[in-house]
């Protein structure tokens, strides 16, 4: 448990090293999963003031559903389209990497506080996209970090349509 709780930290945190370890794993892809959940959990909680109790079960099954998705368009276009000499990948590895990068969302939970929920929300999207950047970077074994952030641009859409469902279904976050 403690190995599983300093990963999602070090996630969090931007450690380029422990997306490297959680790649490498491929026993981490259920704590990927794990991580997609609370982040969900947390979403749902700290907008149940805008989204009810039934927001709840929505965000985990919305950002278990992207995850797949997201990591599927990831290393399609990271390994079709944008890839390096260097360029090895699966999509366990993407799995395991994006999942992680979801880490900064259980922050989400601080929605709760009337005050905070806009803020929070906008934080921690941008801190996720921050991770993802990361964990698409080590999980291609992109050098640098320009293709690994134009890969996550490229396959934005899909989380920016999946957003634009919940919105559409449970009524507008707390931004």
């Amino acid at each position: 448990m403690a190995r599983f709780l300093g990963r999602m930290v070090r996630a969090a945190l931007l450690r380029s090293a422990a997306y490297e370890e959680v790649e490498a794993d491929r026993h981490a892809t259920s704590q990927a999963f794990v991580v997609v959940v609370l982040s969900g959990l947390a979403l749902g909680v700290g907008g149940i003031a805008n989204t009810g109790p039934s927001g709840i079960l929505w965000s985990v099954l919305h950002d278990v559903v992207l995850w797949y998705v997201w990591a599927f368009v990831t290393y399609l276009v990271g390994t079709r389209w944008l890839p390096t000499g260097a360029t090895v990948a699966d999509p366990g590895q993407l799995l395991r990497t994006i999942g992680f990068s979801s880490a900064p969302g259980i922050l989400r939970i601080l929605m709760l506080v009337p005050v905070l929920a806009g803020p929070v929300f906008v934080v921690c999207t941008l801190w996720m996209m921050a991770a993802m950047v990361v964990a698409v970077r080590q999980a291609l074994d992109y050098c640098g970090t320009g293709r690994a952030i134009l890969v996550c641009a490229i396959g934005f859409p899909v989380y920016a349509v999946g957003l634009l469902v919940s919105v559409l279904l449970l009524g507008p976050w707390p931004v």
